[in-house]
């Protein structure tokens, strides 16, 4: 296995030398060059992620992953734990935003317990790979041990590699999980060395005393676990078991040449893990939207991502992916079918 990375996997960068007959495809559409704008840059890259001039989005789908964090018994979250089980039941019960912009753009869903403190039922649309019931209280001990994290890593990827079987070749990741905005600063915080105070943002909407309680605990946190700017060790101290997942699933969607819609704050915190293994995961995803959490613009020019949406979301649970799919599927059918001058008769400038 190559050196410091928890997964062995092929991820190489984007063919470049085949980019010249895409954007000759595009050029020859019958329109002004580069008047489609980010929709042509989206049709090349998803044509460079599939090799093809020709690509196609196959039973697209988005994953929502689901944990509890022990650091949430602080108090760093506006609302209590026992919100994360009550939202996995409004999902499987088809109430939440996610479920509305899943069945509005033909997505399918799937809800995946990666560790929810409370037992469900075998339930449509519901994966069962509860690592355990929340993570510890990183105040206290490391979030995850070894066997724990690297377990996460592996689940996220057998998930996607199982999607994939089933002729998925589009995936949206996305969570649930009350405290990963603070999982997630402190990634970002463990990773990049940037400042705590540029990394904390007001997650569910906290007032200013609430964001000052959150942010000093972020800091005892940070001064508990020497991590030394690597990934595994701050994945482990800071992450949730639904950021490893995702990890795992960046990873494994890119290995089989996904389209990869990445959505807000802490799924790209899970990315910004993955990379710190295999750079060019990166090149996989496209970045459906830019949130108002504190720290995901920042986090997304680390990233050097350029997302495609800034509607001011701070929901999570996939649905700024969901939102953004449309993109997706009118840039693939521009590149399909929107005739060439050459076809339509039409003079070129």
């Amino acid at each position: 296995m190559p050196s410091g990375r928890p997964l062995d996997l092929n991820i190489p960068r984007l063919d470049h030398d085949f980019k010249r007959l895409i954007q000759d495809k595009i050029d020859q559409k019958t329109k002004p060059p580069g008047s489609l704008g980010q929709l042509e840059s989206l049709a090349l890259k998803i044509g460079l992620i599939q090799n093809t001039a020709t690509p196609k989005l196959n039973k697209s789908c988005i994953m929502v992953f689901a944990a509890d964090h022990g650091l949430a018994e602080t108090g760093v979250s506006a609302y209590p734990p026992s919100v994360t089980a009550q939202m996995v039941h409004n999902f499987l019960a088809g109430g939440a935003a996610i479920n509305v912009f899943a069945r509005q753009h033909g997505l399918d869903l799937l809800i995946v317990d990666a560790g929810v403190n409370a037992d469900f039922p075998a339930l449509p649309g519901l994966i069962k790979a509860k690592i355990a019931k929340g993570t510890a209280n990183c105040l206290n001990a490391p979030a995850m041990t070894a066997e724990q994290c690297l377990q996460a890593l592996l689940k996220g990827a057998e998930l996607v590699l199982a999607q994939h079987a089933s002729g998925c070749n589009c995936i949206g990741l996305g969570e649930m999980g009350i405290g990963n905005t603070s999982s997630a600063a402190l990634l970002m915080h463990a990773l990049t060395g940037l400042p705590l105070t540029a990394c904390v943002g007001r997650g569910t909407g906290l007032d200013d005393r609430q964001l000052r309680h959150k942010l000093a605990t972020l800091e005892q946190a940070t001064g508990l676990h020497a991590t030394g700017g690597d990934a595994l060790k701050a994945l482990q101290a800071f992450g949730g078991f639904e950021i490893a997942m995702m990890a795992g699933a960046f990873l494994q969607a890119a290995a089989l040449r996904m389209v990869i819609l990445a959505d807000g704050f802490i799924a790209c915190s899970a990315l910004l893990v993955a990379s710190r293994w295999y750079p060019a995961v990166v090149d996989y995803c496209v970045f459906s939207h830019v949130s108002d959490e504190l720290g995901h613009q920042t986090m997304l020019e680390i990233l050097q991502a350029q997302p495609l949406l800034n509607l001011s979301l701070r929901l999570g649970e996939g649905s700024g992916a969901a939102l953004a799919f449309p993109l997706l599927q009118s840039a693939v059918a521009f590149l399909n079918e929107m005739a060439t001058f050459e076809q339509a008769g039409v003079d070129q400038a």
